[in-house]
């Protein structure tokens, strides 16, 4: 089986989900993956997750991006809505065309020291 590829010409099928990659390079996907998560907010203290520090890694695993993040404690009352909020933000910004798996990790803890520095000042958690 064969497939069209962004030049025009044809070649071997990619797997499912790959295919609509093969105009992007790994980077791009990323680059995507991590803006997405820009737009997702804590609802409890409306400051974007990347920001908090609560994204670890974001990776090509296969042909899905996986997410390692965490939370500010483990009895976080966001902690259900987040990671979902998180893998849709990428699905739509990758237009779901490949399989996202995010991961709630807790080592290393969270803690105020990995929010970025504006956040920090805006939370009032650094002095101005």
């Amino acid at each position: 089986m064969t497939s069209e590829v962004p030049d025009g010409t044809t070649g071997p099928s990619a797997p499912a989900g790959v295919a609509a990659w093969l105009h992007l390079s790994a980077a791009d996907v990323l680059d995507a993956a991590w803006d997405a998560l820009r737009d997702v907010y804590d609802p409890e203290l409306y400051v974007d997750v990347v920001s908090l520090g609560l994204v670890y890694d974001v990776r090509v695993e296969g042909d899905s991006l996986v997410v390692d993040m965490t939370m500010t404690t483990p009895g976080c009352p966001a902690s259900e809505v987040l990671p979902e909020m998180a893998r849709a933000a990428i699905a739509e910004a990758v237009d779901g065309t490949v399989g996202v798996e995010v991961r709630v990790v807790w080592d290393p803890p969270w803690s105020p020291a990995m929010i970025d520095e504006d956040a920090a000042r805006a939370l009032g958690f650094r002095a101005q």
